[in-house]
């Protein structure tokens, strides 16, 4: 049944750093800045500390997505957050979001900065400031909210569940693994299920739902996540590819995906974005034929 030793947890918990396999050197259990260091600020109201995985692709497609509908007052610096390189513990970013994860966005459009942190209030905050993709009719908003919340409660799963055991953890463990393999898949028919009646997941319309949700689960079934889609026989899950396919063709989703990538071909990294215009002259290949 499993391919490590019984394991029998002392009566007390102390932290082993050297047993954090690949982001050892990240992970602690205590919260706080380890070292100083100020956030940059640029030009536009909303500016936003991230990464392209799948929280910070949320964010970075919302955003695109409300400048296409003429939302000017969206335009958004975009910088960097390494979080390998532990970025996410300098004290500008923990005052961003004292969690310490990405994103982060600080809207500097009133009289004194706002910071918003986790990836689903940023979509909520953004929504309702420009009143796009959440829906006005009480039950349709209800339904919106209530796959919203049902990503962050279950990407947990899928992220540091099954995607940290099959794709990261120095020892596989096959109770690990075959749990969370079950729990995802559950996920994936809930989704398959709900989608067989309906364009999107609020219904007849595109909304903030769409964008919490595809960056998990649009990349899962397209193998493009842990490289599991055989493991987990995506292909099965024809309805969420039917909208996953959909939506991926989305000119701002296109954008939003490239924003603060760091891998993948250079084509289609963005590493900062600060300017509409950057899509055109800054993306990594680019720069490479420059430099």
């Amino acid at each position: 049944m499993s391919d490590s030793p019984a394991y029998t947890p002392p009566s007390v918990w102390t932290w082993n750093k050297e047993n954090g396999g690949r982001f050892a050197s990240i992970n602690r259990p205590t919260a706080g800045p380890t070292h100083d260091k100020a956030l940059p600020v640029g030009r536009h109201p909303l500016q936003l500390y991230s990464l392209a995985t799948p929280n910070g692709v949320k964010v970075t497609v919302v955003l695109e997505e409300l400048l296409a509908l003429g939302h000017r007052g969206a335009e958004y610096d975009a910088w960097l957050i390494r979080i390998n390189d532990g970025e996410q513990f300098g004290s500008g970013f923990v005052e961003a979001n004292p969690n310490s994860k990405i994103p982060a966005l600080v809207d500097h459009s009133g009289t004194a900065p706002v910071r918003v942190f986790e990836s689903g209030a940023i979509l909520l905050y953004l929504a309702e400031k420009f009143g796009a993709f959440l829906p006005s009719d009480s039950a349709e908003r209800a339904e919106c909210l209530s796959w919203l919340f049902w990503q962050m409660g279950s990407a947990p799963f899928l992220g540091g569940g099954f995607g940290h055991f099959y794709a990261y953890a120095p020892t596989r463990i096959e109770y690990a693994i075959d749990r969370y393999a079950m729990e995802v898949k559950r996920q994936l028919d809930v989704l398959d299920r709900h989608l067989a009646g309906k364009p999107y997941l609020a219904g007849g319309d595109y909304s903030i739902a769409d964008m919490a949700v595809w960056p998990w689960y649009g990349t899962l079934v397209k193998g493009q996540l842990y490289e599991a889609g055989e493991f987990l026989q995506v292909e099965q899950y024809t309805h969420v590819l039917r909208w996953t396919n959909q939506i991926a063709q989305r000119p701002a989703v296109k954008r939003g995906r490239m924003v603060n990538r760091t891998w993948g071909q250079p084509s289609s990294q963005l590493h900062e974005r600060h300017d509409a215009s950057d899509f055109e002259t800054r993306t990594q290949d680019k720069l490479a034929v420059q430099g």
